[in-house]
């Protein structure tokens, strides 16, 4: 790391307590990149801005790219286009650009930096100058309850376009930052803050820890003069030509693969034997082209209840090599139909027992997958399946579906959990670009079926999501969960007058029981209660997210 310090190490040997504050700037620290970028990039691809709006907007940005403007007539000039658009359609735009754009920009370093200093107790918070309608799905992703961050005026559910002084930037962060310290009783003297901006400055100054964390140049030479530790990351962001090389040549691996196999299927008439080879040297060689360095506990598992069901948890793509690499042979799967329709490769995974279904077709999913039971029987396969039926955002597991049970109740056959924990820092959801990274996998005991019914399968899906839970130690979050369905939640409304600076509008803000979930997890579970409600919205009108919504006028 040469010049650089790990910041991580540093958590790992700070003291604990709720009194230490660990502060996150938002763009460039915790995401590469800037989500406005990302915003207007998504506005513009869905054609909802006039091509004035477009035009004024280039230009308060290239004012403010210049030194003309200040960050406040920045944020003026974004507001007045906002006049008479619903608050709830952005928060409905910000769950939609965070699954399309934000999510895959978060830096895994980051994320372990954050859950570092959530293991010491400290109180972590994102001190930033963006929107909480960029920032809110980020946070409640990584458990991250307190959001300071500017604000536009809302009356009646509506943008009025106007904004909220003081705004979170510079001076602003301070203040924000000193009465979340006098709310929580923190100690800023003993409190880190993370910044890739000299424009964070202030709030460096302010605490005890500055610490840079993808410096800009400026920002990069006060580090040096006031010796402060800093740190880079390159696990997200443009990638570099290398980068995609690997990429391209990984997934071209898979074709080299078969095409090796083809003398062994020439030479004995065994296509079985060929698609062993092809998919042990598939494995072999994306792995280490893309620099995925797998550490395995449990191998051993892989091996001892053949045929049977590998259920694992889906992250990335690079879990159909990770999955190549350690099965080896007499493999089967399922895919989405959009697979098959890829050239060469989608043809080579049907000759290797993949069968493809329609997820929007729960029946005709089913019937695909019924040839699967007999390969299972007869040919001895093992079919590999991701119970959460497609790739997550981040390392939380998702809802797991049954239809794996059901096959593996039907072949009477075992079932092995794959736990993958960290595909995703390789490439994550939406993202084509593969970077090298150490994978950890936990391969657990075989998992007995003789006994499961059609009558108890809910309680066997429990049981096995149960055990992904806790390999990847996502347990405390589960119960979070768990408390709002036994209805622990309850209703808490904020005074009207008072400004909002909390991650979730005044009048849905949600509070989970203290006697039933821990404090960690409780903003998990007051997360997890926003989001229904504004899908709920979002099924509710199908009209366009963010610029669609102005106000009617009345008939």
């Amino acid at each position: 790391m040469s010049e650089h310090k790990s910041h991580l190490h540093d958590v790992l040997n700070s003291p604990e307590g709720p009194h230490i504050a660990a502060l996150f700037d938002f763009d460039g620290t915790i995401i590469a990149g800037y989500s406005a970028t990302a915003m207007l990039q998504e506005k513009i691809k869905r054609r909802e801005m006039t091509a004035e709006e477009l035009v004024q907007t280039v230009n308060v940005i290239a004012q403010y790219s210049t030194g003309n403007m200040g960050f406040s007539g920045l944020m003026s000039g974004a507001a007045k286009f906002m006049k008479g658009v619903t608050e709830e359609s952005y928060f409905e735009f910000g769950e939609e650009l965070y699954e399309k754009h934000i999510a895959k920009k978060v830096y895994p370093e980051a994320r372990a930096l954050i859950e570092a200093h959530q293991a010491k107790g400290h109180t972590v918070a994102i001190v930033s100058s963006a929107t909480i309608y960029q920032i809110e799905p980020t946070a409640r992703d990584l458990d991250i309850e307190h959001v300071l961050c500017s604000q536009y005026e809302v009356e009646n559910g509506e943008f009025t376009g106007n904004i909220i002084r003081p705004l979170c930037f510079g001076e602003g962060k301070v203040i924000a930052s000193e009465k979340l310290a006098e709310r929580m009783n923190l100690d800023l003297d003993q409190s880190y803050f993370y910044s890739d901006s000299y424009d964070d400055i202030e709030l460096l100054e302010r605490v005890g820890k500055p610490r840079p964390l993808n410096p800009n140049g400026k920002l990069r030479e006060a580090a040096k003069e006031n010796d402060w530790p800093l740190e880079k990351y390159e696990s997200r962001g443009q990638g570099k030509p290398v980068d995609y090389l690997r990429t391209i040549y990984a997934t071209g691996s898979l074709i080299g693969s078969a095409v090796a196999s083809l003398p062994i299927w020439a030479l004995t008439g065994s296509q079985r034997e060929a698609m062993n080879f092809s998919a042990g040297l598939f494995g072999d060689l994306a792995t280490a082209i893309t620099g995925c360095e797998l550490e395995v506990t449990g191998e051993e598992n892989l091996w001892t209840a053949r045929p049977c069901i590998f259920v694992f948890n889906h992250q990335s793509k690079a879990d159909v090599m990770i999955l190549a690499k350690l099965i080896r042979k007499d493999m089967g799967g399922v895919g989405k139909k959009e697979i098959r329709d890829t050239p060469v490769i989608g043809k080579l995974m049907e000759l290797a027992g993949t069968v493809f279904i329609d997820r929007a077709d729960g029946k005709s999913a089913i019937k695909a997958m019924e040839p699967l039971i007999d390969a299972i029987k007869i040919d001895k396969k093992n079919i590999c399946i991701a119970p959460e039926g497609t790739r997550t955002l981040s390392p939380k597991l998702g809802p797991f579906k049954k239809g794996a049970f059901h096959m593996a109740m039907q072949a009477g056959v075992p079932m092995v959990p794959i736990v993958i924990h960290n595909a995703g820092d390789i490439a994550p959801k939406n993202e084509f670009v593969m970077r090298p990274a150490k994978v950890k996998v936990d391969v657990l005991p075989p998992v007995d079926t003789s006994k499961w019914s059609v009558r108890t399968i809910n309680d066997h899906v429990a049981e096995v999501r149960g055990m992904f839970l806790k390999a990847l130690d996502q347990e405390e979050e589960e119960e979070a969960l768990e408390a709002i369905a036994n209805e622990t939640v309850v209703v808490r409304k904020k005074p009207a007058a008072k400004p909002r600076t909390a991650t979730k509008p005044a009048a849905k803000k949600k509070v989970v029981s203290k006697k039933t979930v821990t404090k960690k997890s409780t903003t998990r579970a007051k997360a997890a209660a926003r989001k229904p409600a504004r899908k709920k919205a979002a099924t509710r009108s199908k009209s366009k997210p963010a610029g669609a919504k102005k106000k009617q006028a009345s008939k």
